[in-house]
């Protein structure tokens, strides 16, 4: 599977519940070519989210992805139509999604999720971001109390992305995240736990956390499985 993230921001004048509105009629996997899976993520409090929401399109491989994909900086822009309208900034990142931990049999629906993009410190490259993130980082976060599936994404072209990965923490009770990695309104958080203190911890040997975006949101399976 390749995956697309697109993280979507409302114009001027347009309300959030509109926005959510004219997004979910918008049907953006029939208008994209080769998507075999869709997600809608909400926020769960929007006055405190970075963004509005998080449009997830899943493809068989990048092959078939980019067969798809004229501009991947503005994927859902290009589908035109009312709700593209309503889009005042759209970021995307694309990547090969890796399981890293997961009690749901890959069923994500309706589950809470913490999503963290992420970006390497000034004097780091990709590759060793990557491999610190993969290898010392991640055994730790996916021992974090109330992750129930964690994934990684890695950006299959690094030098085209406006991020270094996505970390995906998903958990089955909103509160079990807040407890874990706080709530909305900060891109930095008091983490509570010993493994999500040492997670906390080890985020200062490899991320530039003031540039971190993160968004926290419930995830809605809307086509594909």
């Amino acid at each position: 599977m390749h995956k697309h993230v697109a993280l979507l921001t409302r114009a001027d004048g347009v309300s959030h519940d509109e926005f959510v509105d004219r997004w979910e009629a918008a049907e953006l996997d029939d208008e994209i070519d080769g998507v075999v899976r869709y997600h809608e993520v909400l926020p769960t409090m929007p006055e405190h989210a970075e963004f509005d929401g998080l449009a997830e399109f899943f493809f068989e491989d990048e092959a078939a992805y980019e067969d798809a994909v004229d501009d991947p900086d503005s994927l859902v822009s290009a589908t035109g139509g009312e709700f593209a309208e309503a889009v005042a900034d759209e970021r995307g990142m694309a990547g090969d999604p890796i399981v890293q931990r997961d009690e749901v049999d890959g069923d994500s629906d309706e589950l809470y999720k913490h999503s963290a993009f992420l970006v390497r410190q000034e004097d780091m490259t990709h590759d060793a971001f990557v491999d610190h993130w993969q290898n010392n980082h991640t055994p730790i976060a996916r021992e974090i109390t109330g992750v129930v599936k964690y994934d990684t994404v890695v950006p299959t072209d690094p030098d085209a992305q406006p991020f270094d990965g996505i970390a995906e923490l998903y958990f089955a009770d909103i509160d079990a995240l807040y407890d874990a990695l706080g709530s909305e309104g900060s891109r930095d958080y008091e983490a509570v736990g010993e493994m999500a203190e040492k997670a906390r911890e080890d985020v200062n040997n490899f991320l530039a956390i003031d540039e971190r975006p993160r968004f926290i949101g419930q995830e809605h399976l809307v086509s594909g499985r």
